[in-house]
């Protein structure tokens, strides 16, 4: 069964850091296109940051220098490490595993 499970979500203060992790499974996280995608209340869900199974990764301009995706190989794992949280950062995150493959989601808020 292929599945995405994300973990990591919280509230946390404006500044602070959180990590996402996404576990894999039926899908070889090294072998695919991965990305993380976020939607704020009232919006449409949005791309984040992605990786690829070469190692590129981009980000959508709002995040950039301040959030980092990865991947550990081993544990077929996705991770996205934000830091200097702001609360337009707030929403629920969804690891993609590409295409229609979607995790269930994990909350994320930034009180000001």
């Amino acid at each position: 069964q292929v599945q995405l499970v994300e973990s990591g979500g919280g509230l946390v203060q404006a500044g602070g850091s959180l990590r996402l992790s996404c576990a894999a499974s039926g899908i070889i996280v090294a072998r695919n296109t991965m990305a993380w995608y976020r939607q704020a209340p009232g919006k449409q869900r949005e791309l984040v940051a992605g990786i690829t199974a070469s190692g590129t990764t981009t980000y959508t301009d709002s995040v950039k220098g301040r959030f980092t995706i990865s991947r550990d190989n081993a544990k077929n794992m996705l991770y996205l490490q934000m830091n200097s949280l702001r609360p337009e950062d707030t929403g629920v995150y969804y690891c993609n595993g590409g295409g229609s493959l979607w995790g269930q989601g994990t909350q994320v808020t930034i009180s000001a």
